[in-house]
């Protein structure tokens, strides 16, 4: 199994998101990216802790792979919008992609490179692409949200 993190705005759409995928094994929303140490979501949502708002992803590379769920991240949000999706806003919300091995750097940023190729925005990707830290995890609540609620998505595209 590997790891793969993402932050796409709020984490239970995204979250729900990627729960969905054939090959993901599990999955947990927490907070990576700050320097505050065990960060509830009352200290992130402050925007002073410098963490944003994650999915950590495990999954089964023989089943997805990881340029498959970079597809799915670029797919479920826009990455052209600084610290903020949808009425969501500060840096809690940024687009990042923490990477967890040189390989998944490499694929990250090729990925951002053939995306900002493409056309498809009108403005430049500002997703940013860094090292995974610390992931600590959300308080229970938080846990695939939307499912314990039976919401199928509060995600915007």
């Amino acid at each position: 199994m590997e790891k793969a993190t993402f932050a796409a705005g709020c984490f239970w759409g995204v979250e729900a998101t990627f729960r969905q995928l054939s090959g993901v094994i599990s999955t947990r929303v927490g907070y990576t990216g700050g320097q505050l140490p065990n960060p509830t979501y009352k200290d992130v949502c402050t925007d002073r802790t410098g963490h944003a708002e994650a999915v950590e992803v495990e999954y089964d590379p023989a089943k997805i792979s990881y340029e498959q769920l970079l597809n799915v991240f670029w797919e479920n949000h826009d990455p052209t919008q600084l610290n903020r999706q949808g009425p969501d806003w500060g840096t809690q919300y940024r687009s990042a992609i923490f990477f967890h091995t040189p390989e998944q750097e490499s694929a990250a940023n090729a990925s951002k490179e053939v995306l900002g190729k493409s056309g498809r925005f009108g403005k430049p990707i500002v997703t940013r692409i860094v090292p995974a830290t610390t992931f600590y995890e959300a308080e229970d609540y938080h846990q695939q949200y939307l499912e314990k609620r039976g919401l199928a998505s509060c995600h915007i595209k």
